[in-house]
C-alpha cells in the first residue's frame, strides 16, 4: 500500500513538473514527495492513537522538507506539492487525487472553532503560490486558486479564484459577474479625495510663490 501510494505521488510529480527528468530523480530530490511519504507514516501512527509520536514525526518532516502537514489530515495518493517551502496543511483538511499545491500555500482555519475547520480540496484542483484557503468549505473539482489569493468561502467546480478576498472570475473558462467589486470602499474613496485635495493645495502654493517673485 505504501509503495503504491508513493508510485502515484512520483507519477503526479512527473506529470505536473516539466523540469522532472526521471522518476528516480523525483524520488531522491523532491521535498513534496518526501513530505507526503512522511505524512503517510505520521497519519498511520495518529490512527493507531500514537498521537505524540505522530506529531513528532510530522515535525521532523517539517524540519527536513519545510512542509508542515498535521498527521490527521487526509491526503490521497497522487497529490503533487511543487517546491513546497512554507506549505501548511491543517488537521481537518482533505486533499483528493490530482491536486497540485505550490509553495507558500496554507490550507488552514479561521479561528479556534471545533470540528471541520479546514478546507476540502477536490480532485485536480490547483492552488497557486502563496494562496491561503481558510475555513471548512469545499474547493470544487478542477478549480484554480490564483497566486496570493485569500479564499474564505466555497469555490465551485472548475472555477478560477483571484484576489483578496478571493472572488470567482471564471467558471469553465467563462467570465463571471464577480469581476465587478461587490461594493465601493468608502475608506479608499476618502483617501483618494484627500490626495486630490493635497495636489490642489500644492498647485495653489506654487501659484502664490510665483506671484511673490513677480
Amino acid at each position: 500500500m505504501f509503495f503504491a501510494r508513493l508510485r502515484k505521488d512520483i507519477a503526479a510529480a512527473k506529470r505536473n513538473d516539466p523540469a522532472a527528468r526521471s522518476k528516480f530523480e523525483i524520488w531522491l530530490t523532491y521535498s513534496g514527495v518526501h513530505a507526503l511519504s512522511w505524512h503517510r507514516w505520521a497519519n498511520r501512527l495518529y490512527r493507531m492513537h500514537l498521537k505524540l509520536l505522530a506529531r513528532m514525526t510530522s515535525q521532523w518532516a517539517k524540519f527536513l522538507t519545510g512542509i508542515e502537514i498535521h498527521p490527521a489530515a487526509k491526503i490521497a495518493a497522487g497529490v503533487f506539492i511543487d517546491h513546497g517551502a512554507g506549505v501548511v496543511i491543517g488537521e481537518t483538511a482533505e486533499v483528493e487525487e490530482g491536486v497540485v499545491i505550490y509553495q507558500g500555500v496554507t490550507l488552514g482555519g479561521t479561528g479556534k472553532e471545533k470540528g471541520k475547520r479546514h478546507p476540502t480540496v477536490k480532485k485536480n484542483a490547483t492552488i497557486s503560490c502563496g494562496a491561503k484557503v481558510l475555513g471548512g468549505f469545499t474547493v470544487g473539482e478542477g478549480a484554480r486558486i490564483g497566486a496570493g489569493a485569500v479564499v474564505l468561502k466555497e469555490v465551485p467546480a472548475f472555477a478560477t479564484v483571484v484576489g483578496v478576498p478571493g472572488r470567482v472570475v471564471r467558471i469553465n473558462g467563462e467570465r463571471t459577474q464577480d469581476l465587478v467589486p461587490e461594493k465601493e470602499d468608502p475608506m479608499l474613496k476618502e483617501l483618494c479625495a484627500l490626495r486630490e485635495r493635497v495636489y490642489e493645495l500644492e498647485d495653489e502654493i506654487e501659484r502664490l510663490k510665483k506671484q511673490e517673485n513677480l
